[in-house]
């Protein structure tokens, strides 16, 4: 039976009066990704950071926190080199070229010029990097640069690879391939810890996700048994400003949720029929009739209002 390679319970983190996180627990297992989702604010790149060194919980005695067996208090170094890491910023020295960042970081590693050579160029060609391969890195679109940005951390052959944020600011296409190549380290073996604030790439890409906000864990599980078990699986959107204020009085529908937290109303039932007998008072360009998804869940459960640090 398989046992967790990531075991986190009652861990706190506090920066001065701030309660980063907050008795936070949860298992990783191996070769899947973990998501951790929550406004901006609510503890999810300290938490990351907290796992492989980079910050220091706090102190409590019944917190524990176990990485491939390691933990960071003691054993930062151990956890560090069998993971790659992917910032949200794209730390690349602009004075080199694509390689000659690659062969820099593999020296960190200790990795030798043969075994770094070839490790470099199986990863320019599984990230469609291979004709870059002598360009500076400022003549790089910002898919390649996020792109070389993964292949360097996955130089030393990590068994955990953590990537805060690692699609923002691309446009879909750059967004679908590295999905793509996402889905296929995981198949051998990968294990990936992902922060993102694009609730389809959570969908898309994680096992299991952590919803989290003001440090504290909301609520956790597999993306579609979260869906099902927490949300009623379709939503009326309405669009049309004159139909507004007429749909936002009707609260009372029978088997209907309505969000009116903000100028559009959102009407959410379990039944299908039930809303498309709005809908059918409408015109086409009034409403969206769909299913409901997990941005409509992380509202749900976060909330529509801005805490005061976004």
């Amino acid at each position: 039976m398989k046992t967790p390679v990531i075991d986190v319970s009652h861990i706190d983190k506090s920066f001065g009066s701030l309660k980063a996180v907050n008795d936070l627990g949860f298992s990783v297992w191996p070769s899947t990704c973990f998501g951790f989702l929550g406004p901006n604010g609510a503890g999810k790149t300290t938490m990351m950071e907290i796992l492989y060194g980079k910050s220091v919980r706090d102190e409590r005695d019944t917190c524990t926190i176990r990485v491939f067996g390691f933990d960071p208090r003691h054993n930062e170094l151990d956890i560090k080199y069998i993971s790659g890491v992917v910032s949200q910023e794209n730390n690349l020295d602009e004075e080199l070229n694509v390689v000659q960042n690659l062969q820099v970081y593999a020296r960190f590693y200790g990795m030798k010029n043969p075994d770094a050579q070839k490790r470099i160029h199986e990863l320019l060609e599984f990230f469609e990097l291979s004709e870059k391969r002598k360009a500076k890195i400022r003549e790089l679109s910002g898919g390649m640069k996020r792109r070389l940005v993964i292949a360097r951390a996955l130089l030393h052959i990590p068994k955990l690879l953590i990537l805060d944020e690692p699609t923002t600011g691309l446009d879909p296409q750059v967004r679908h391939l590295i999905w793509e190549k996402l889905r296929q380290l995981k198949k051998k073996g990968l294990t990936i810890l992902l922060t993102t604030h694009y609730m389809e790439e959570a969908f898309q890409l994680c096992d299991t996700i952590l919803i989290m906000d003001r440090g504290r864990k909301i609520i956790e599980g597999a993306p579609a048994v979260l869906l099902r078990e927490n949300i009623e699986p379709f939503v009326l959107e309405i669009h049309h400003d004159s139909m507004i204020k007429r749909m936002k009085d009707a609260d009372r529908l029978s088997g209907i949720r309505l969000d009116n937290a903000h100028d559009r109303p959102l009407f959410y039932s379990h039944q299908f029929e039930s809303l498309k007998t709005i809908a059918d008072r409408l015109t086409p360009d009034q409403y969206y009739l769909r299913q409901s998804n997990l941005e409509d869940l992380f509202l749900k459960l976060t909330g529509r209002e801005l805490n005061a640090d976004q």
